[in-house]
């Protein structure tokens, strides 16, 4: 938890943007940690290390302006994208996953994706491959960018400035973000009758 207050101090605004803009987006931006540092950016602000303003705005820009790319890749690319080989920053469970989300809430998608990990990476993608028209994909990628991206460093510079010594709990608290962000992927892996055999079988093999 640490790490994420150092890194925000060690890249600044700059750093937020490009974090926020390449899990938005970006491929390579699936694993990292959009929720909790956005959270922990806005307590900072509380704490006069960022300016809250600023913060909401480059996290709104890096938002929307990541999940355009994303769309434009996706439109761009189209169904190559699902022939793409494994790598070490692709994997193609995680594309499959969004798109299983993506058919079961349509446009609504764009912004529930938000605020689910891997998914909110690949569902502007998608988006884009499906051919969604740009504008309304435009509405709902505002929408979403707004209440995630704002919303989370306004939370956090709200807590930050109004309950005394919230520092002490900083950590509890990113922790419970990170839990039920990660708590929607689980619950649908577990409620799958393939995922839970592969783990049931990945767990027998690893028995002596």
């Amino acid at each position: 938890m640490f790490d994420i207050v150092w890194l925000i101090k060690a890249g600044g605004y700059m750093g937020i943007f490009s974090i926020i803009f390449a899990e938005s987006g970006l491929l390579i931006g699936f694993f990292l940690p959009g929720d909790s540092l956005l959270f922990t950016a806005g307590f900072l602000a509380s704490q006069g290390f960022l300016d809250i303003k600023t913060l909401a705005l480059l996290t709104f820009l890096a938002a929307t302006l990541g999940d355009s790319f994303g769309y434009a890749f996706g439109r761009k690319m189209g169904p190559k994208i699902f022939n793409k080989e494994d790598s070490l920053f692709f994997h193609r469970d995680h594309l499959e996953k969004s798109r299983v989300f993506y058919e079961k809430y349509g446009k609504k998608t764009i912004v529930l994706a938000r605020f689910l990990p891997f998914i909110r990476t690949f569902a502007p993608i998608l988006a884009g491959v499906g051919k969604m028209e740009y504008r309304t994909f435009l509405t709902y990628n505002i929408l979403g960018g707004l209440l995630w991206a704002v919303g989370l460093t306004t939370l956090g510079y709200f807590l930050g400035s109004t309950v005394p010594n919230i520092d002490k709990f900083l950590i509890p608290i990113i922790l419970v973000i990170i839990f039920s962000s990660l708590l929607p992927p689980i619950i649908h892996v577990l409620k799958s009758r393939e995922h839970r055999n592969k783990i049931t079988g990945f767990i027998k093999k690893r028995r002596p």
